[in-house]
């Protein structure tokens, strides 16, 4: 009898580009508490400061990876990590790498033009440019998908209304701008993949 012997199962590294971002993220919020804070405002915080000052590059795109502490890491990163691979099968891994760094500086940009008084930190504008994306994800031409019309009622319109309404420390304004990307970035992939 000829057994085939079985290879024994292995951890694969499905989705390098979203777990990258998440581990890179881990990092960050390690460094933070190693730095007391100073990598964070330094690196991963993006506010409006002298463009003579080489870190304010870095951090126009660096604030995506860092977060106020574990629970707001956990929460950016249960959704990227849910969304992000399918996304990632679907349009590669170079397509969402330049997604989200298109979403990050845009975000940057918005933040340092707009709130020059207030600092930015955190991974949202990259889950809802996720979400907004992943709703497109079966787009037809010719047509509109009815999830993407739920989601911008749901999400970007509950935003709207936060932005407005709500007094807390969140950035709306943030998540609103992340899901414009994820449409905008979501039709150009898909037509330019008919």
């Amino acid at each position: 009898m000829n057994e085939s012997k079985k290879s024994p199962l292995s951890v694969q590294y499905n989705s390098p580009v979203v777990l990258t971002f998440a581990l890179i993220s881990l990092a960050a919020l390690a460094l933070d508490a190693l730095t007391g804070g100073w990598s964070t405002l330094s690196l991963f915080s993006v506010y409006r400061a002298p463009l003579s000052d080489p870190l304010s590059y870095v951090r126009v795109l660096g604030h995506v990876l860092g977060h106020a502490g574990y629970a707001h890491y956990m929460s950016n990163m249960m959704l990227l990590l849910v969304i992000g691979p399918p996304l990632e099968e679907k349009y590669g891994s170079l397509r969402l790498l330049a997604c989200i760094a298109v979403t990050a500086l845009v975000s940057g940009l918005v933040q340092v033009l707009l709130f020059p008084h207030t600092a930015l930190l955190g991974a949202s504008g990259i889950v809802f440019m996720l979400i907004v994306l992943s709703s497109l994800s079966g787009m037809r031409s010719g047509s509109i998908p009815l999830t993407l019309i739920l989601v911008v009622i749901l999400y970007l319109g509950g935003e709207v209304v936060d932005a407005v309404a709500a007094q807390d420390n969140i950035s709306h304004l943030t998540h609103i701008v992340g899901g414009l990307c994820g449409a905008g970035l979501g039709f150009y992939m898909n037509r330019t993949r008919a």
